[in-house]
């Protein structure tokens, strides 16, 4: 932990029939200022259903390239340690609009390598590039009870919305006139 408190990746959910994506990073002191830090970050604009925080340190990743050694394999868990829920994560593109790691679905494990040798085996892994691995107990989610008052304040807000900065046109009058003063 630095000055500025814990890293927190967010994960956003913007329509039902979307999973949850990595929006980005916060800094805080702990999870629930994390989630408030997350929504005025990352839902001034845009719409949200749902928000999830995640300790930085506890995504278990690995690329594509560091997959095909093994030895990420060798540090796996006792067999008695117990098992629980870890939600698996994919980052699926290497274009621009691509760069979200997903969430894909949840597999029961012992350990981050044996949670990521599950997802392996579960999910499709074709064109993926990023895996990641969260304990579930680790999350802080955003309620849904919660979701009128944390996110619908975004809605009224004028300055949400792009039309609100008429950037194009007065830029085409500049042009005009540089182009006049140009002849």
């Amino acid at each position: 932990m630095d000055s500025q408190g814990q890293k927190y990746q967010v994960f956003e959910k913007e329509r039902a029939d979307l999973a949850h994506r990595n929006a980005g990073s916060v800094h805080a002191p702990d999870a629930e200022m994390a989630l408030e830090n997350a929504r005025d970050v990352f839902v001034r604009r845009p719409n949200c259903l749902s928000l999830w925080v995640v300790p930085e340190r506890a995504i278990f990743s690995k690329t594509v390239q560091e997959l095909r050694d093994n030895a990420w394999r060798e540090a796996d868990a006792a067999s008695d340690a117990p098992t629980e829920t870890w939600l698996v994560f994919q980052k699926q593109g290497q274009t621009a609009r691509e760069t979200f790691v997903a969430h894909v679905g949840a597999v029961a494990a012992c350990s981050p390598q044996q949670a990521l040798s599950r997802a392996l085996e579960t999910f499709p892994n074709k064109n993926v590039f990023v895996w990641w691995v969260v304990p579930e107990r680790v999350i802080f989610k955003s309620e849904d009870a919660d979701a009128p008052s944390m996110f619908a304040p975004a809605h009224t807000k004028t300055y949400r919305n792009h039309l609100a900065y008429p950037v194009e046109p007065i830029m085409r009058e500049l042009k005009s006139a540089q182009e006049m003063l140009d002849e």
